[in-house]
C-alpha cells in the first residue's frame, strides 16, 4: 500500500486525510521535519510514497493526477510531491537537504514544517531532477496561508464540476473528427461505467479484440447479412477501443502490458478484418487477397513512416549552439494557425476512426472489392500527403542534428540482418547525405519491379534480391543521421512486403496469396513489436531473433530464391511454413518480453494510438 506523510499543523475540518485514504494511501502524520524524514526512510523501498502539506485544499482528482499516475518516477502539484520506487533516492536526498537547511534536525513544532512538500519539490528542481507536473486545467490545488485564502480556495473548488473535468480529460487530445464527434461523446461515460465496476483497460482492450474477430468471422460468411453484422460489430469494437484508453486516463491505469496490448491488438483487429473480407469475397467467387494484402502493406507502411519520423525528430537538437532558424516552415506548419484546416487535415489522412467507419459503411453497403479499392485509394492519398509533409519538414529543419539515440532507433527499425550488417562492415566506402535513402529506394524498387515484371520461376528476382542485399548494406553502413535517413526503415518495409506480394501473385496458384498475407502479417507484427519496445525505452528485440529471422534483406532474398527454385505449389507451402515459423518465433519472444516487463515493474506507459 502506498504511504502519504502529512506535514504541518493539522487544519480543523480539512478533508485531506480522507482524500488520501480514498486514493488508497496509508496516512502517517509527521510531528516535525526530522520525523517526516524518519517516516520516509521507514516506507519499504518498493512502495510509492508521498509528502503532503496538511493545508492542501483542492479537488480529489487533482490529488489523483499528482500522486497516483504510475508513469512517472517523481511528480508534484502545489502542496504535494510523490515518488515511485525508481524516484525514491532523489526524494530522500531532497528531504534530507531541506531538513538540514531548515535546522529542524532535533525536532521542532508543526509549523516549522509548513510548506515542506513544496520545498522538497523545489530542491528536486534545483538539482535538475525531472519532476512531472500534471496539467490541472480548472482543477484546484492550493496551499492557503490564512483562513481567508482557505475560504477562497474552498469556494474555487466548489465552483468547478470535478467529474465533468475528469470525463473531459479522459478523452485523448488530437483525435480525428469521427472519434471526437461520433464516439467520444458517449464512450467516455462507458469508460466511467467500467471504472466504477472495477474493470481494467486491458479487459476492455481484450473485449474489443474479441468483438473485431467476431466481426471478421461475420464478414467471412460472404452473405449480405454477415457483412451488415460485421459492420456493426466493427464499430462496436472501435467504441471499445476508444473506451480502453479513456478508462486508462480516467482512472490512471497505465502499464507496459496495457500499452503493448492496445497497440498490437489494433493491428490484429484491422488485419484480421481484412482477411475476413477476403474470405467472404472468395465465398462469392471473387478473389481479393491481393487487394487485402496491398491494404495491409500500405497501412503498415504509413505507420512505419510515422514511427520513423517521430524517432528521428523527437529529440533532434540544433547542429550548433547559436544556430539560427532551421529554415522556412513547411506548408503544414503554416497551416497550424488556420483553425478550420485542422479537422480537414485530420480527416484526409484517414486516422483509425475515419478508416474504420469507411470500412464498416462500405462493408454493409457494397462488396469487399469496392471496400478494398476505396481503402487503397484513401490510404494511398493519405500516405503521399503525410510523407510529403514529413519530407518538407525534414528539409526545412535539416540544420538540426540527430541524437545518437535517434540513430540507434532508426537502425533498430531498419531490421537489418546478418547479410546487410556483414557487408556493411567490409564495404570500403560510406554513402554521403541523401544517397542513403536513395540507395534504399533504388534497391527496393529494383527487386519489386523485377519480381512484378518477370514470369514465375525466373532467376531474375533472385539476382535483384541479391543486389538489394548490397544496397541495404550501403544504406546502413553509417549511422542514420542524415535529414532524410528516417525514410530508410519504411522503404525497407515496402521493398520486403511488396516483393512477397508480387512473387505470390506471379505464382498464380490457389492459396499462394493467403500464404503471403500470413507471412507479411507475421513479419509486420515483428516490426510493430520493435516500434513499441523502442517507445517504451526497452531497446530493440534481441539480436538472436533478428539473426534467426534473417533480417529484412535476408527474408527478401530467401523468398526470391524459393520462387526461382520451387514450383508454384511448393512455393505456396514454403510461404506458409515460413509464415508459421516466423510467427511462432516473434510471438513467443514478444509475449515473454512484455509479460516479464510488466511483472518486473517496468515504467508504465500508455499508447496514444495513431497520430491524427
Amino acid at each position: 500500500m502506498p504511504t502519504a506523510i502529512l506535514t504541518g499543523q493539522p487544519v480543523p475540518g480539512a478533508s485531506i486525510e480522507d482524500d488520501l485514504r480514498a486514493l488508497g494511501f496509508e496516512v502517517r502524520l509527521a510531528a516535525d521535519a526530522a520525523d517526516a524524514e524518519s517516516l520516509l526512510a521507514a516506507v519499504p523501498g518498493d512502495q510509492r510514497v508521498a509528502v503532503v502539506d496538511t493545508r492542501f485544499v483542492g479537488h480529489l482528482h487533482a490529488l489523483r493526477l499528482g500522486l497516483t499516475d504510475p508513469r512517472f518516477p517523481l511528480a508534484a502539484i502545489p502542496g504535494a510531491v510523490t515518488a515511485r520506487p525508481t524516484g525514491r533516492q532523489a526524494l530522500t536526498r531532497a528531504m534530507a537537504r531541506e531538513t538540514s537547511a531548515s535546522g529542524d534536525t532535533q525536532g521542532t513544532t508543526h509549523t516549522a514544517v509548513a510548506g515542506l512538500a513544496d520545498r522538497v519539490t523545489a530542491a528536486l528542481d534545483a538539482e535538475g531532477t525531472d519532476v512531472h507536473r500534471p496539467a490541472l486545467g480548472s482543477l484546484v490545488a492550493a496551499v492557503p496561508d490564512d483562513p481567508q485564502a482557505r475560504n477562497e480556495a474552498r469556494q474555487a473548488v466548489a465552483a468547478v464540476d470535478e467529474e465533468a473535468v475528469r470525463l473531459k480529460s479522459a478523452v485523448k487530445a488530437g483525435d480525428g473528427f469521427f472519434t471526437t464527434f461520433f464516439i467520444s461523446p458517449y464512450s467516455r461515460y462507458l469508460a466511467r461505467w467500467c471504472a466504477r465496476r472495477g474493470l481494467t483497460p486491458n479487459q476492455v482492450t481484450t473485449a474489443s479484440l474479441l468483438t473485431a474477430l467476431i466481426a471478421a468471422g461475420c464478414a467471412a460468411t460472404g452473405t449480405r447479412g454477415g457483412f451488415v453484422a460485421a459492420a456493426v460489430l466493427l464499430i462496436a469494437s472501435f467504441v471499445l477501443d476508444c473506451t480502453d484508453g479513456q478508462l486508462a486516463r480516467y482512472s490512471l491505469q497505465y502499464s507496459t502490458l496495457g500499452a503493448w496490448l492496445d497497440a498490437t491488438f489494433d493491428r490484429a483487429k484491422e488485419y484480421a478484418y481484412y482477411a475476413g473480407l477476403a474470405l467472404g469475397a472468395a465465398r462469392g467467387g471473387d478473389d481479393v487477397w491481393a487487394l487485402a494484402l496491398g491494404a495491409m502493406i500500405l497501412q503498415t507502411g504509413r505507420h512505419m513512416v510515422d514511427f520513423a519520423f517521430h524517432e528521428a525528430t523527437d529529440d533532434a537538437v540544433p547542429a550548433t549552439a547559436g544556430a539560427g532558424p532551421a529554415g522556412p516552415a513547411a506548408p503544414t506548419d503554416r497551416l497550424d494557425g488556420v483553425g478550420w484546416t485542422l479537422w480537414v487535415r485530420r480527416m484526409i489522412i484517414l486516422p483509425i476512426g475515419e478508416r474504420w467507419a469507411m470500412i464498416a459503411v462500405l462493408t454493409a453497403a457494397t462488396t469487399p472489392r469496392i471496400t478494398f479499392y476505396a481503402l487503397l485509394i484513401g490510404c494511398a492519398f493519405a500516405s503521399v500527403y503525410t510523407t510529403a509533409g514529413r519530407v518538407l519538414r525534414s528539409l526545412a529543419r535539416r540544420s538540426r542534428r540527430r541524437t545518437d539515440r535517434a540513430a540507434r532507433s532508426l537502425a533498430d527499425l531498419a531490421d537489418s540482418g546478418p547479410l546487410a550488417l556483414g557487408l556493411a562492415r567490409v564495404l570500403p566506402g560510406r554513402l554521403p547525405g541523401f544517397a542513403v535513402p536513395a540507395a534504399a529506394l533504388l534497391g527496393g524498387a529494383a527487386v519489386v519491379a523485377v519480381s512484378a515484371l518477370t514470369g514465375y520461376g525466373s532467376v531474375w528476382p533472385a539476382l535483384a534480391a541479391a543486389g538489394y542485399v548490397l544496397t541495404s548494406a550501403l544504406a546502413v553502413a553509417r549511422p542514420l543521421t542524415g535529414p532524410l535517413d528516417w525514410l530508410v526503415p519504411p522503404l525497407f518495409r515496402a521493398a520486403e512486403y511488396v516483393t512477397v506480394l508480387a512473387l505470390a501473385a506471379k505464382a498464380d496458384v490457389n492459396g499462394a496469396l493467403p500464404a503471403a498475407f500470413g507471412l507479411v502479417a507475421a513479419v509486420a507484427y515483428h516490426h510493430y513489436d520493435t516500434v513499441y519496445r523502442i517507445r517504451g525505452d526497452a531497446g530493440a528485440p534481441p539480436a538472436w531473433l533478428v539473426r534467426v529471422t534473417g533480417g529484412q534483406e535476408g527474408r527478401t532474398l530467401l523468398v526470391a530464391v524459393l520462387a526461382a527454385l520451387l514450383t508454384a505449389s511448393q512455393f505456396k507451402v514454403a510461404l506458409t511454413a515460413l509464415a508459421v515459423i516466423i510467427a511462432l518465433l516473434v510471438l513467443v519472444e514478444s509475449i515473454r518480453f512484455w509479460v516479464s516487463a510488466h511483472q518486473g515493474g517496468a515504467p508504465a506507459v500508455h499508447d496514444e494510438g495513431e497520430s491524427a
